[in-house]
């Protein structure tokens, strides 16, 4: 007669059913968390990922030796390894690449701030900021979202954009950032259809209070891959030539100097993912398809 023991079940030779793609899976969440400004404890992590508190601790830890993340304390925030691949990811991208000499002629030109940005769903992510002591009045950072229908720069190609994809306009609440930002699915198509007619939009303190923006599509005719703007406080906006003018031609010179190849634009940054416990979209705002690369 042959007996046989089990061997208890330890943590050891505890078979796992996580495969690979779920742990990247869950990393991924984890760093999702610190979207946004300021540090996070553990506590704070467990509740935005819904992981259980020893999982989430685990990866903390092992994102800290890493390099991804940086542990003070309690707090953890987004660590120098992070810094210097989102760095490298932006410089890496042509029309980055291309835009950056007409950004700074641009904000020469102008003393206002200037945004270039690329349309990702509902949102705009910034993908570099130009300015001076002025900027630091923005609440803008180079990797940011903002709510498209709020901004120039995202009216500039939402007005572009396939209306199919352009799910606020089919949504039944349209958020509003300031008491002047839009509100009524009416308004926004009437603001789209004098973008797409003039190629040109305006922000007068939709997004920001006391503040203003011009902003132009860069791209083919007709289509917008990305769009650049000027931003200042209202008493030194001009909503004419005199701003319009320079935005249109920085858009223009952007798009002759990005070199030939297919044209896909997508913000740089990892699009963003949502959280368990809900979608990481603002209220009454679907996610849209995903949008073109720069090749």
């Amino acid at each position: 007669m042959t007996v046989t023991i089990d061997k208890p079940v330890t943590s050891a030779n505890k078979p796992t059913t996580e495969t690979p793609s779920a742990v990247i899976d869950r990393i991924s969440l984890v760093l999702d968390a610190f979207d946004g400004p300021g540090r996070l404890t553990l506590a704070q992590v467990v509740r935005r990922t819904g992981l259980p508190r020893s999982s989430a601790h685990r990866m903390l830890e092992r994102l800290v030796q890493l390099r991804w993340l940086r542990r003070d304390g309690r707090d953890y925030e987004l660590g120098m390894r992070l810094v210097e691949l989102g760095s490298l990811a932006v410089h890496q991208d042509r029309l980055h690449r291309a835009a950056i000499p007409k950004l700074h002629e641009l904000h020469a030109a102008t003393g206002l701030v200037v945004h270039l940005a690329v349309l990702d769903g509902s949102d705009v992510v910034y993908m570099e900021k130009v300015g001076n002591r002025m900027a630091a009045a923005i609440p803008t950072r180079v990797g940011g979202r903002q709510l498209a229908h709020c901004t120039a720069v995202g009216k500039a190609m939402l007005a572009f954009a396939n209306e199919d994809d352009v799910d606020v306009l089919g949504s039944d609440f349209i958020p509003r950032l300031t008491k002047y930002s839009i509100s009524t699915h009416v308004q926004l198509r009437a603001e789209l259809l004098k973008v797409r007619s003039h190629g040109i939009a305006f922000d007068r303190e939709e997004s920001l209070p006391g503040f203003g923006c011009v902003a132009a599509p860069i791209g083919e005719p007709g289509e917008a891959v990305a769009a650049v703007s000027v931003c200042g406080p209202m008493n030194r906006m001009m909503f004419d030539q005199r701003l319009v003018a320079p935005v249109r031609m920085a858009a223009m010179n952007i798009w002759r100097a990005v070199e030939g190849g297919p044209v896909r634009v997508t913000p740089t940054l990892q699009q963003r993912r949502p959280l368990r416990g809900g979608p990481a979209v603002h209220p009454g705002i679907r996610s849209h398809a995903a949008p073109r690369k720069l090749a």
